[in-house]
């Protein structure tokens, strides 16, 4: 049996072919990619896990290692906006007992749905509650689906809850999902997107060596190489917080885009954060930006004065944001 603790130590990670521990006789499941894990993912969740407890009996999140349409579907495939790592955190601070981690390969989305059922919610995490999104599907083609789920689960004495997508009367643009969360920081709607994630976006990535030319003009940037896969706001200045990897954090100014008022011919959008009160060396730093928000588009200025007045008033505006 292969069980991996994460860092913090409570949640426990459980490998694609593996199952949980002889003494778990049974758990309140569900299934997802859950990415983002945003508000309607968290009031799904709280589901399992208030059965859970009131069962006592642990809960258990199945879900992938990548996004399954990188394998379906790799052209159409979705940046992402928490990888797995993180996404681990987040289900350990919801409570969930054990995460389930399928490793999605052309074999297993070849797997017939009944055949999946019998793997990996009945032998491999030996469910007895579960509760799923009304619109996931599974399986082979996707055939399987929550009707699918029902009716097996009559046979196997699972009971199986299909749950409506969230929408909530509350927030602007009601409809929550992670392809609508994308769609907002596409647009740079960032706290549009943050209220629907429930927390503030962040993406993290590595400080690498840039031109200087920030320096030059005595605004000082780290250049942050973000993987490509990982969704990035839409090009522009944001007040954001920058997280030192020993946890330290300092307001900063973050700039995404393409610098057109240097002609550079950026072919893709550079990402600076500008740290306030803050001079050092990050070269090669792990560093995660937490996105508030958005304090303009990217504009060409006419000359390095307009610039740098522009980013005199930015960063008044961003002190005040996140004080």
């Amino acid at each position: 049996m292969c069980l991996r603790r994460t860092r913090m130590g409570s949640i426990q990670i459980v490998d694609d072919g593996q199952s949980l521990p002889s003494s778990v006789e049974g758990t309140v499941a569900s299934i997802g990619v859950f990415d983002g894990v945003h508000r309607g993912h968290q009031k799904l969740l709280g589901l399992v896990t208030s059965k859970a407890e009131s069962k006592l009996i642990p809960s258990v999140v199945i879900t992938f290692d990548q996004h399954p349409t990188q394998i379906t579907s790799p052209e159409n495939a979705p940046k992402i906006l928490t990888p797995l790592s993180k996404k681990i955190q987040l289900l350990e601070k919801l409570g969930i007992d054990y995460v389930y981690v399928l490793s999605f390969n052309k074999e297993r989305a070849s797997t017939p749905a009944t055949q999946f059922i019998q793997e990996i919610f009945v032998d491999a995490v030996r469910a007895k509650s579960i509760y799923i999104g009304e619109d996931f599907q599974f399986g082979y083609k996707r055939s399987g689906n929550v009707e699918l789920l029902e009716s097996e689960g009559k046979s196997l004495d699972i009971n199986v809850n299909g749950i409506k997508l969230f929408k909530s009367d509350s927030i602007d643009q009601g409809q929550v999902s992670s392809t609508v969360i994308r769609k907002h920081l596409e647009l740079g709607e960032i706290e549009l997107a943050n209220e629907k994630l429930g927390r503030s976006y962040e993406c993290t990535g590595i400080v690498v060596s840039g031109d200087k030319r920030g320096r030059e003009i005595g605004f000082p940037t780290a250049n942050i190489n973000i993987n490509e896969s990982i969704a990035t706001p839409a090009d522009g200045v944001y007040a954001a917080w920058y997280h030192f990897a020993d946890g330290e954090k300092k307001p900063s100014a973050v700039n995404i885009g393409k610098r057109p008022t240097f002609s550079t011919g950026e072919e893709k959008s550079i990402i600076e954060a500008h740290i306030l009160d803050f001079d050092g060396d990050l070269y090669g730093d792990e560093a995660t930006l937490v996105f508030e928000k958005r304090i303009r588009p990217e504009i060409k200025f006419a000359d390095l004065e307009a610039l740098q007045h522009q980013l005199e008033k930015d960063l008044s505006e961003i002190r005040t944001s996140l004080r």
